[in-house]
Protein backbone atom coordinates (compact mmCIF):
# COMPACT_ATOMS: atom_id res chain seq x y z
CA UNK A 1 0.00 0.00 0.00
CA UNK A 2 2.72 2.08 0.98
CA UNK A 3 4.79 1.45 -2.68
CA UNK A 4 1.31 2.55 -4.50
CA UNK A 5 0.87 5.88 -2.42
CA UNK A 6 4.61 6.44 -3.39
CA UNK A 7 3.93 6.08 -6.91
CA UNK A 8 1.07 7.87 -6.83
CA UNK A 9 2.40 11.20 -5.23
CA UNK A 10 5.69 10.74 -7.37
CA UNK A 11 3.07 10.73 -10.34
CA UNK A 12 1.58 13.82 -9.61
CA UNK A 13 4.58 16.04 -8.63
CA UNK A 14 6.15 14.43 -12.28
CA UNK A 15 2.33 15.08 -14.03
CA UNK A 16 2.12 18.29 -12.61
CA UNK A 17 5.50 19.70 -14.75
CA UNK A 18 3.73 18.26 -18.35
CA UNK A 19 0.25 19.12 -17.03
CA UNK A 20 1.59 22.68 -17.43
CA UNK A 21 3.24 22.28 -20.43
CA UNK A 22 0.50 20.83 -22.12
CA UNK A 23 -2.05 23.04 -21.17
CA UNK A 24 -0.14 26.27 -22.40
CA UNK A 25 0.29 24.31 -25.54
CA UNK A 26 -3.44 23.48 -26.36
CA UNK A 27 -4.22 27.25 -25.91
CA UNK A 28 -1.61 27.88 -28.17
CA UNK A 29 -2.90 24.85 -30.89
CA UNK A 30 -6.36 26.06 -30.53
CA UNK A 31 -5.03 29.05 -32.46
CA UNK A 32 -3.82 27.29 -35.08
CA UNK A 33 0.07 28.00 -34.01
CA UNK A 34 2.08 24.59 -33.43
CA UNK A 35 4.37 25.38 -30.74
CA UNK A 36 7.08 22.81 -31.29
CA UNK A 37 9.42 24.85 -29.05
CA UNK A 38 7.55 23.59 -25.78
CA UNK A 39 11.05 22.08 -24.14
CA UNK A 40 12.71 25.50 -25.12
CA UNK A 41 10.30 27.54 -23.41
CA UNK A 42 10.37 25.14 -20.36
CA UNK A 43 13.44 25.60 -20.29
CA UNK A 44 13.96 29.33 -20.85
CA UNK A 45 11.12 29.53 -17.76
CA UNK A 46 13.40 27.45 -15.28
CA UNK A 47 16.72 29.05 -16.06
CA UNK A 48 14.78 32.76 -16.01
CA UNK A 49 13.33 31.95 -12.58
CA UNK A 50 16.11 30.72 -11.43
CA UNK A 51 18.54 33.21 -11.96
CA UNK A 52 16.22 36.37 -10.52
CA UNK A 53 16.16 34.09 -7.22
CA UNK A 54 19.43 32.89 -7.05
CA UNK A 55 20.62 36.81 -7.27
CA UNK A 56 17.84 37.94 -5.00
CA UNK A 57 18.97 35.65 -2.50
CA UNK A 58 22.56 36.08 -3.05
CA UNK A 59 22.21 39.51 -1.93
CA UNK A 60 19.88 39.27 1.02
CA UNK A 61 21.17 37.10 4.63
CA UNK A 62 17.71 36.79 4.92
CA UNK A 63 15.65 36.35 1.81
CA UNK A 64 11.40 37.28 2.05
CA UNK A 65 9.67 34.11 1.42
CA UNK A 66 7.21 35.88 -0.55
CA UNK A 67 9.60 38.23 -2.50
CA UNK A 68 11.14 34.95 -3.84
CA UNK A 69 7.78 33.94 -5.21
CA UNK A 70 6.78 36.93 -6.93
CA UNK A 71 10.34 37.06 -8.26
CA UNK A 72 10.46 33.43 -9.41
CA UNK A 73 7.15 33.25 -10.93
CA UNK A 74 7.12 36.62 -12.75
CA UNK A 75 10.72 36.28 -14.32
CA UNK A 76 9.47 32.74 -15.50
CA UNK A 77 6.33 33.88 -16.93
CA UNK A 78 7.91 37.16 -18.49
CA UNK A 79 10.81 35.28 -20.29
CA UNK A 80 8.07 32.72 -21.91
CA UNK A 81 5.65 35.05 -22.77
CA UNK A 82 8.69 36.76 -24.86
CA UNK A 83 9.84 33.21 -26.18
CA UNK A 84 5.90 32.76 -27.56
CA UNK A 85 5.66 36.70 -28.85
CA UNK A 86 9.11 35.93 -30.64
CA UNK A 87 7.86 32.76 -32.27
CA UNK A 88 4.73 34.06 -32.98
CA UNK A 89 6.35 37.22 -34.75
CA UNK A 90 8.36 34.49 -36.84
CA UNK A 91 5.38 32.18 -37.63
CA UNK A 92 2.30 35.12 -37.84
CA UNK A 93 3.81 38.07 -39.08
CA UNK A 94 6.64 36.86 -41.04
CA UNK A 95 4.83 33.79 -41.95
CA UNK A 96 8.25 31.32 -41.45
CA UNK A 97 7.52 27.48 -41.23
CA UNK A 98 5.96 26.81 -37.66
CA UNK A 99 7.45 23.15 -37.71
CA UNK A 100 11.24 24.55 -38.13
CA UNK A 101 10.71 27.51 -36.13
CA UNK A 102 9.48 25.58 -33.06
CA UNK A 103 12.27 23.02 -33.38
CA UNK A 104 14.32 26.29 -33.51
CA UNK A 105 13.11 27.76 -30.39
CA UNK A 106 13.67 24.28 -28.86
CA UNK A 107 17.29 24.24 -29.79
CA UNK A 108 18.11 27.71 -28.96
CA UNK A 109 16.13 27.51 -24.94
CA UNK A 110 17.97 24.58 -24.24
CA UNK A 111 21.12 26.09 -25.02
CA UNK A 112 21.25 29.30 -23.63
CA UNK A 113 19.43 28.01 -20.47
CA UNK A 114 22.40 25.40 -19.70
CA UNK A 115 24.86 27.66 -21.05
CA UNK A 116 23.34 30.05 -18.33
CA UNK A 117 22.33 27.12 -15.65
CA UNK A 118 26.42 26.39 -16.19
CA UNK A 119 27.79 30.19 -15.20
CA UNK A 120 25.37 29.90 -12.54
CA UNK A 121 27.06 26.71 -11.18
CA UNK A 122 30.64 27.94 -11.86
CA UNK A 123 29.73 31.59 -9.93
CA UNK A 124 28.02 29.59 -7.02
CA UNK A 125 31.35 26.96 -6.48
CA UNK A 126 30.46 24.24 -8.94
CA UNK A 127 27.73 21.67 -9.80
CA UNK A 128 25.13 21.41 -7.78
CA UNK A 129 26.22 24.49 -5.32
CA UNK A 130 23.30 27.11 -6.43
CA UNK A 131 21.61 27.51 -3.24
CA UNK A 132 17.60 28.85 -3.65
CA UNK A 133 16.61 27.49 -0.51
CA UNK A 134 14.11 29.97 0.60
CA UNK A 135 12.16 30.29 -3.46
CA UNK A 136 12.52 26.05 -2.74
CA UNK A 137 11.09 26.61 0.56
CA UNK A 138 8.49 28.21 -0.35
CA UNK A 139 7.63 25.76 -3.72
CA UNK A 140 8.28 22.61 -1.99
CA UNK A 141 5.58 24.03 1.84
CA UNK A 142 2.43 22.02 1.95
CA UNK A 143 -0.32 22.54 3.73
CA UNK A 144 -0.20 22.51 7.62
CA UNK A 145 -1.09 19.70 9.28
CA UNK A 146 -0.90 17.16 6.43
CA UNK A 147 1.49 14.90 8.69
CA UNK A 148 -1.68 14.19 10.86
CA UNK A 149 -4.51 13.45 8.15
CA UNK A 150 -3.28 9.91 7.46
CA UNK A 151 -2.71 8.42 3.85
CA UNK A 152 -5.67 9.27 2.05
CA UNK A 153 -4.22 13.19 3.19
CA UNK A 154 -0.89 12.69 2.13
CA UNK A 155 -1.91 11.32 -1.14
CA UNK A 156 -4.06 14.78 -1.65
CA UNK A 157 -2.43 17.54 0.04
CA UNK A 158 1.27 17.02 0.53
CA UNK A 159 2.72 19.03 -2.14
CA UNK A 160 3.56 22.31 -3.33
CA UNK A 161 1.06 24.68 -4.28
CA UNK A 162 1.61 24.39 -7.78
CA UNK A 163 0.10 21.02 -7.92
CA UNK A 164 -3.14 22.89 -7.28
CA UNK A 165 -2.32 26.14 -9.53
CA UNK A 166 -1.56 23.77 -12.58
CA UNK A 167 -5.08 21.79 -12.05
CA UNK A 168 -7.01 25.56 -11.88
CA UNK A 169 -5.25 26.77 -14.54
CA UNK A 170 -6.66 23.43 -17.19
CA UNK A 171 -9.85 24.15 -15.51
CA UNK A 172 -10.01 27.87 -16.66
CA UNK A 173 -8.03 27.32 -19.82
CA UNK A 174 -11.24 24.66 -20.66
CA UNK A 175 -13.49 27.27 -19.24
CA UNK A 176 -12.36 29.46 -22.01
CA UNK A 177 -11.72 27.68 -24.78
CA UNK A 178 -15.18 25.92 -25.07
CA UNK A 179 -17.99 28.39 -22.49
CA UNK A 180 -16.47 31.80 -23.40
CA UNK A 181 -17.46 33.99 -26.21
CA UNK A 182 -13.75 35.03 -27.13
CA UNK A 183 -12.78 31.44 -26.82
CA UNK A 184 -15.30 30.74 -29.56
CA UNK A 185 -13.72 32.99 -31.19
CA UNK A 186 -9.88 31.73 -30.62
CA UNK A 187 -11.34 28.22 -32.13
CA UNK A 188 -13.09 29.95 -35.12
CA UNK A 189 -9.11 31.48 -35.82
CA UNK A 190 -8.09 27.75 -35.83
CA UNK A 191 -10.75 26.03 -37.49
CA UNK A 192 -10.58 28.43 -40.17
CA UNK A 193 -8.94 31.89 -40.00
CA UNK A 194 -10.18 32.94 -43.24
CA UNK A 195 -13.70 32.62 -42.68
CA UNK A 196 -13.12 34.43 -38.85
CA UNK A 197 -11.59 37.65 -40.80
CA UNK A 198 -14.44 37.78 -42.65
CA UNK A 199 -16.72 37.54 -39.66
CA UNK A 200 -14.73 40.38 -37.99
CA UNK A 201 -12.62 38.24 -36.47
CA UNK A 202 -9.14 39.80 -35.72
CA UNK A 203 -7.30 36.67 -35.99
CA UNK A 204 -3.50 38.25 -35.48
CA UNK A 205 -4.19 39.59 -32.27
CA UNK A 206 -6.11 36.47 -31.06
CA UNK A 207 -3.21 34.17 -32.84
CA UNK A 208 -0.51 36.28 -30.43
CA UNK A 209 -2.49 36.60 -27.65
CA UNK A 210 -2.85 32.51 -27.56
CA UNK A 211 0.85 31.48 -28.60
CA UNK A 212 2.12 34.16 -26.11
CA UNK A 213 -0.06 32.93 -23.12
CA UNK A 214 0.24 29.65 -23.80
CA UNK A 215 3.81 30.30 -23.79
CA UNK A 216 3.67 31.45 -20.21
CA UNK A 217 1.85 28.57 -18.93
CA UNK A 218 4.13 26.32 -20.39
CA UNK A 219 7.00 28.19 -18.86
CA UNK A 220 5.73 27.45 -15.78
CA UNK A 221 6.37 23.74 -15.95
CA UNK A 222 10.12 24.45 -15.98
CA UNK A 223 9.89 26.89 -13.55
CA UNK A 224 8.43 24.22 -11.02
CA UNK A 225 10.60 21.60 -12.37
CA UNK A 226 13.44 23.26 -11.19
CA UNK A 227 11.91 24.50 -7.89
CA UNK A 228 10.11 21.86 -6.49
CA UNK A 229 11.05 19.06 -8.48
CA UNK A 230 15.32 19.66 -8.30
CA UNK A 231 15.21 21.83 -5.36
CA UNK A 232 16.35 24.60 -6.59
CA UNK A 233 19.14 23.18 -8.62
CA UNK A 234 20.69 23.11 -11.97
CA UNK A 235 20.99 20.24 -13.99
CA UNK A 236 22.27 20.08 -17.44
CA UNK A 237 21.07 16.60 -18.03
CA UNK A 238 18.31 17.01 -20.84
CA UNK A 239 15.31 16.04 -18.26
CA UNK A 240 13.48 19.33 -18.78
CA UNK A 241 13.57 18.67 -23.12
CA UNK A 242 12.05 15.51 -22.39
CA UNK A 243 9.13 16.24 -20.43
CA UNK A 244 8.80 19.42 -22.88
CA UNK A 245 8.08 16.43 -25.66
CA UNK A 246 6.31 14.77 -22.95
CA UNK A 247 4.11 17.62 -22.60
CA UNK A 248 3.63 17.58 -26.19
CA UNK A 249 2.57 14.12 -26.74
CA UNK A 250 -0.12 14.79 -23.68
CA UNK A 251 -1.52 17.52 -25.93
CA UNK A 252 -2.54 15.00 -28.71
CA UNK A 253 -3.26 12.47 -25.43
CA UNK A 254 -5.83 14.82 -24.41
CA UNK A 255 -7.55 15.62 -28.06
CA UNK A 256 -6.62 19.38 -26.88
CA UNK A 257 -9.04 19.60 -24.05
CA UNK A 258 -7.19 21.47 -21.43
CA UNK A 259 -9.55 19.04 -18.21
CA UNK A 260 -8.10 15.78 -19.86
CA UNK A 261 -4.39 16.71 -19.38
CA UNK A 262 -5.26 16.96 -15.54
CA UNK A 263 -5.58 13.12 -15.20
CA UNK A 264 -3.49 11.97 -18.42
CA UNK A 265 -0.47 13.63 -16.82
CA UNK A 266 -0.85 11.86 -13.82
CA UNK A 267 -1.55 8.50 -15.81
CA UNK A 268 1.79 9.42 -18.06
CA UNK A 269 3.69 9.93 -14.77
CA UNK A 270 2.14 6.32 -13.12
CA UNK A 271 3.19 5.06 -16.49
CA UNK A 272 6.98 6.83 -15.96
CA UNK A 273 7.58 5.63 -13.06
CA UNK A 274 6.49 2.44 -12.76
CA UNK A 275 9.50 0.84 -13.22
CA UNK A 276 10.74 1.95 -10.11
CA UNK A 277 8.38 0.11 -7.97
CA UNK A 278 9.38 -3.26 -9.85
CA UNK A 279 11.67 -5.51 -8.82
CA UNK A 280 13.81 -7.68 -10.71
CA UNK A 281 14.09 -5.62 -13.71
CA UNK A 282 17.20 -4.82 -15.83
CA UNK A 283 18.34 -1.33 -17.35
CA UNK A 284 16.98 -2.15 -20.92
CA UNK A 285 13.90 -2.74 -19.46
CA UNK A 286 13.69 0.59 -17.31
CA UNK A 287 14.16 2.49 -20.83
CA UNK A 288 11.51 0.00 -22.07
CA UNK A 289 8.98 1.35 -18.97
CA UNK A 290 9.98 4.96 -20.05
CA UNK A 291 8.72 4.71 -23.21
CA UNK A 292 5.04 3.63 -22.21
CA UNK A 293 3.62 7.45 -22.05
CA UNK A 294 4.48 7.65 -26.05
CA UNK A 295 3.17 4.51 -27.06
CA UNK A 296 -0.28 5.00 -24.68
CA UNK A 297 0.20 8.29 -26.98
CA UNK A 298 0.37 6.69 -30.25
CA UNK A 299 -2.65 3.97 -29.46
CA UNK A 300 -5.12 6.90 -28.31
CA UNK A 301 -4.14 8.80 -32.18
CA UNK A 302 -4.71 5.56 -34.27
CA UNK A 303 -8.30 5.34 -31.56
CA UNK A 304 -9.08 8.80 -32.18
CA UNK A 305 -8.00 8.55 -36.32
CA UNK A 306 -10.46 5.33 -37.00
CA UNK A 307 -13.44 7.22 -34.97
CA UNK A 308 -12.96 10.31 -36.71
CA UNK A 309 -15.19 12.54 -34.19
CA UNK A 310 -14.83 16.18 -35.30
CA UNK A 311 -14.77 17.30 -31.44
CA UNK A 312 -11.30 15.22 -30.91
CA UNK A 313 -9.35 16.03 -33.93
CA UNK A 314 -6.75 18.99 -33.96
CA UNK A 315 -7.88 22.12 -35.42
CA UNK A 316 -8.25 22.56 -39.07
CA UNK A 317 -5.57 25.03 -39.92
CA UNK A 318 -3.02 23.91 -37.08
CA UNK A 319 0.27 24.07 -38.66
CA UNK A 320 -0.80 26.35 -41.30
CA UNK A 321 0.33 30.30 -42.09
CA UNK A 322 -2.69 32.74 -42.84
CA UNK A 323 -2.11 35.13 -46.24
CA UNK A 324 -4.96 37.68 -45.74
CA UNK A 325 -4.57 38.22 -49.10
CA UNK A 326 -5.89 35.00 -50.19
CA UNK A 327 -9.01 35.10 -48.37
Amino acid sequence: MTGIITLIQAAIVFGTVIMLGATGEILAEKSGSLNLGVPGIMYIGGISGLVGVFFYERGNADPNGFACLVIAMSCAIAASFLAGLLYSFLTITLRANQNVTGLTLTIFGSGIANFIGGSLNKLAGGVGQISVAATSKVFKTSLPGVSDMGAIGKLLFSYGFMVYLAVILAIVVQWYIFKSRSGLALRAVGENPGTADAAGINVTKYKYLATSIGAAISGLGGLYYVMDYTKGTWANDGTIEALGWLALALVIFATWKPANTIWGSYLFGILYWMYFYIGGLTRSSQELFKMLPYIVTILVLIFVSTKRRRESQPPAALGLSYFREER
